[in-house]
């Protein structure tokens, strides 16, 4: 029997999680970014993981959907559902590639570059919310100590930048 002193009684960390952490907290900090930042979208029309779609799209230009499915690393049926509803929205247009009609091109449309000054502002915001009481330095530590478990984990994962 447990005494009420007993750390197993009073650490409310998962039993399991004990010897990791730090994954557990990346992972609650993951949560609780993508919830913050999906709450800011919201405002904007957009689904959490549509700015990631619209961002690429934004830089580069039109894609084929096959290679904007591999950007954004997440299920097809997962991208094309965003992409229907960005289509229904106005802010992309898809079409056949004339290069090869069997692949479909997605592109940005005109009225989504009012879009892109509008994420850019949450993002933004959601950082400086993110490090609220971080000195400069600190968030340049940050910044970089993030980047080393990046490493660490894109190996892993075999998803590390060319």
């Amino acid at each position: 029997m447990t005494k009420p002193d007993d750390p197993a009684c009073t650490d409310h960390t998962p039993l399991a999680a004990r010897g990791g952490p730090v994954s557990l907290a990346l992972a609650r900090v993951a949560r609780l970014h993508r919830t913050a930042a999906g709450r800011r979208l919201r405002g904007l029309g957009l689904y959490p993981g549509q700015e990631f779609v619209m961002m690429h799209l934004w830089d580069k230009g039109p894609v084929r959907q096959s290679e904007l499915i591999k950007a954004v690393d997440l299920d097809p049926s997962t991208v094309t559902k965003m992409l229907q509803r960005l289509e229904q929205s106005g802010h992309v247009t898809r079409s056949p590639d004339p290069r090869d009609r069997r692949a479909v091109l997605v592109e940005a449309t005109d009225a989504s570059c009012g879009l892109l000054e509008d994420v850019a502002g949450v993002w933004a915001a959601l950082e400086e919310q993110t490090l609220a009481g971080l000195s400069e330095p600190d968030r340049a530590e940050f910044v970089r100590l993030l980047g080393l478990v990046e490493g660490n984990l894109c190996t892993e994962a075999g998803d590390c930048p060319d």
